[in-house]
């Protein structure tokens, strides 16, 4: 049976988080990890990839390769992500990766350096393509294989999940593969919620709007001093209810894009000023699943 909407979720009486040291506001960074496992008829595709590169509304090549589109998404692994995670080091800060498992065959050096860093790696489906017509089987086989390939590169299994473009049957499938903490196929509130149903599997919503990909939309960002402000808007806002109201507040990064260096200085600049400020949890979505998980039991919820 499909799960049904929930319009009212904590309807305007959200459970105070009691995020650690008494931080007003959570902020967690994700860098999705796709690049090599997009669509291109070397995967076995029928036409090449057009989501999500520097060309928006370039049509796909049916039946032949993109070199262009390609190359755009190669700098991704190339270069953009090493910059980012350089960022963070450099800060001490932590990240979640959102990692394609095709990706990470295709370049483990990315997943073991995400895991000598601490960072945590979720999984993001195998294949970096929308899954709303995929056979279940081969969807749960997909998700199988992509816990397998997190674990052999990064050396531990991933507890976390989001593909981006779902089935209606990705929920279930997750539940069924077990050891999953929390999905963030959910962009829907600014603090975690359990979802109904057994096992307990808890939502830790995501953002499209605090994030690097609308770089690629028309009517997206064109510089990145667009980026920084609007993320610099999104932290003010929630920082001041965190006096009262503690949320949640969730980036969404990508190396071929955030990892070009004129986007890599916005994004320097918004990880400088959440640093400035005091009662703030710079966090991996993991640790924000386990505290979540002491706080809030799954049994309390309504």
């Amino acid at each position: 049976m499909a799960e049904q909407r929930d319009l009212v979720g904590y309807g305007g009486h959200p459970p105070q988080p009691r995020w650690p040291n008494e931080a007003r506001v959570a902020v967690q960074f994700v860098l999705n990890i796709e690049e090599g496992a997009e669509r291109s008829i070397l995967n076995g595709d029928d036409q090449s990839e057009n989501y999500l590169h520097e060309l928006p509304g370039r049509p796909p090549r049916v039946g032949e390769r993109d070199l262009s589109v390609e190359s755009m998404y190669e700098y991704g692994s190339r270069a953009g992500v090493w910059r980012i995670l350089e960022l963070f080091r450099v800060r001490d800060l932590p990240l979640t990766a959102f990692a394609v498992g095709q990706a990470l065959e295709r370049n483990p050096e990315i997943g073991r350096a995400l895991s000598a860093a601490g960072h945590e790696v979720a999984g993001h489906g195998y294949r970096w393509i929308d899954y709303r017509d995929m056979p279940e089987d081969e969807e749960r086989h997909h998700i199988q294989l992509t816990i397998e390939v997190i674990e052999q590169i990064c050396g531990q299994r991933p507890v976390g999940w989001y593909t981006g473009r779902v089935s209606a049957n990705t929920r279930r499938l997750l539940r069924e593969a077990g050891g999953f903490l929390y999905t963030s196929d959910a962009y829907n509130d600014d603090l975690p919620y359990w979802l109904p149903g057994s096992p307990p599997l808890l939502a830790i919503p995501y953002t499209l709007v605090n994030n690097d990909f609308r770089y690629l939309l028309p009517t997206g960002f064109s510089s990145g001093a667009d980026f920084f402000q609007l993320l610099k808007d999104a932290f003010d806002q929630l920082w001041q209810e965190g006096a009262q109201q503690p949320k949640m507040m969730s980036v969404g990064l990508h190396g071929r894009i955030s990892g070009h260096p004129a986007r890599a200085m916005a994004l320097a600049r918004f990880l400088d000023y959440v640093q400035g400020h005091d009662a703030v949890w710079i966090c991996r979505r993991e640790e924000i699943a386990r505290h979540w998980m002491r706080e809030h039991p799954a049994d309390e919820q309504k």
